[in-house]
């Protein structure tokens, strides 16, 4: 299955949030953001990444849910690659509740950073 980029909108459309979402880009993939800041993005081989906090994160990869982001030989602490689902509507099930955890996170670090 290949996933479509306007998965996103749906994806944007049923996360919980107080301020505006867009879809920009990351690294060449759309994605989603919030205050400017990427909270998820599409990667290669049909894989959501998402930004989640360091613990989430490895306790998603032990499971065996998700898979580390290596760019180049550097391994990012917080940003996982998720797959598809085996259409679109296992999919979103699977990547909503992850994207809702990631903008929550991120809204919270940039909460932070304005204190």
């Amino acid at each position: 299955m290949t996933i479509d980029a306007h998965i996103l909108d749906d994806i944007a459309a049923q996360l919980a949030h107080d301020e505006p979402l867009t879809i920009g880009t990351m690294f060449r993939s759309p994605g989603i953001r919030v205050r400017k800041k990427i909270v998820a993005f599409l990667g290669r081989d049909d894989r959501l990444i998402v930004k989640l906090p360091r613990e989430r994160a490895v306790t998603l990869v032990a499971q065996g849910d998700a898979d580390e982001v290596t760019m180049g030989a550097r391994t990012m602490r917080e940003w996982i690659a998720v797959p598809a689902g085996v259409d679109d509507q296992a999919t979103l099930a699977i990547w909503v509740p992850l994207a809702q955890e990631a903008l929550d996170y991120v809204v919270s670090l940039a909460d932070a950073d304005e204190v």
